[in-house]
């Protein structure tokens, strides 16, 4: 009988241990139905959350993983906190797994807050569904001057929703900081979407957060809205850390050259061909540019006397057979290429 309560009294504080290992911990065990053990819904749940602690991929901390089919498919999405690292995000999922697989036992769908990170899983379609409730929120401390510190805070959190809702598809986080109710206090925030939200999804989603402050938390130095597609939270203590640059996409490769051999021996014949003509052209220019730079040769006309003209050298038949003696070989001077030559007397 002793050692059945020591057992239940260890149990009991097992438990209590457990529910207590994230202060931050908030849960939310949806009414949308309930599955038995040994189902294949609860075994299709089973093999989501061994697949979403060991995929290799960080993806920046965002999750989507369906597994099943038709009424037995699960849907996950896991967000972690942007500022942590892998290792830190891992931890947080699984610790988020075994507080809902404690807290929500054979529920078809639960949500799960931790501080670094948020776990939400359901039958139904939930990627890039933005959904507002169901919600938590934690308040902490008082705050002295209220119109002061709520003006500040408004406006660093319109800022910062405005930031993360502008940021791409990988991630959608803001976190800065301002000046308080005086110099020598600061007001510390951050706020963070599911990326799968589009802009105005999230500014909505954000939107809706920052309303429900001014209803429930006014006159807190310290507040967390815990929506299923966003939260938001800001303290008068700094709580985030810097956040690492998403690296830009490289710059494409240079197109590939493997099969273009005719292209690039077309190429360089061209650029030859182009070359020689241009060489020919510039010879041609110098060329005819010297050519008119040459003096032009003067003929001199002499006089007329001197002049023979064409007919004076032309005599009939008659008078070179009688000047020739009839054409006597005492006058022939030789043989030339049209026949034979005379002198005449």
């Amino acid at each position: 009988m002793g050692s059945s309560i020591l057992t239940l009294l260890f149990s009991v504080f097992l438990i209590n241990v457990s529910f207590a290992a994230d202060p931050y911990f908030q849960f939310d065990c949806a009414n949308n139905g309930n599955f038995s053990a040994n189902s294949t819904y609860g075994t299709n749940l089973d093999s989501l959350f061994s697949q979403l602690t060991s995929d290799e991929v960080f993806n920046y901390g965002f999750y989507n993983i369906s597994i099943g089919e038709s009424t037995d498919q699960v849907n996950a999405i896991g967000l972690c906190r942007a500022d942590k690292k892998e290792d830190t995000c891992r931890r947080c999922l699984n610790d988020t797994i075994s507080e809902l697989q404690q807290r929500c036992p054979n529920y078809k769908e639960a949500i799960g807050w931790s501080e670094f990170c948020t776990l939400h899983y359901s039958s139904q379609a939930i990627y890039g569904v933005m959904e507002t409730d169901p919600f938590k929120i934690l308040v902490s401390g008082n705050v002295s001057d209220v119109n002061a510190f709520n003006q500040a805070l408004s406006s660093l959190l319109s800022n910062l929703s405005s930031r993360a809702a502008a940021e791409g598809a990988l991630r959608k986080y803001a976190a800065n900081s301002t000046m308080g109710l005086d110099v020598f206090t600061r007001i510390y925030a951050l706020v963070q979407c599911t990326p799968d939200l589009s802009q105005s999804e999230c500014s909505d989603c954000l939107a809706t957060a920052i309303g429900r402050i001014g209803s429930f938390s006014i006159a807190r130095t310290g507040c967390r809205i815990l929506q299923p597609s966003c939260n938001l939270r800001y303290e008068t203590s700094p709580f985030f850390e810097a956040v690492d640059d998403i690296p830009q996409p490289s710059s494409p490769p240079p197109p590939s050259t493997e099969g273009n051999g005719n292209n690039t021996t077309r190429t360089i014949i061209i650029s030859v061909v182009a070359s020689i003509v241009g060489v020919l052209l510039l010879v041609l220019c110098i060329w005819i540019f010297l050519r008119r730079r040459k003096p032009k040769e003067t003929i001199e006309i002499a006089d007329k006397e001197e002049v023979i003209k064409a007919e004076s050298l032309q005599y009939d038949f008659a008078t070179v057979r009688a000047a020739t003696n009839n054409f006597s070989d005492e006058n022939k001077l030789g043989q030339g290429g049209f026949g034979a030559v005379y002198k005449f007397k």
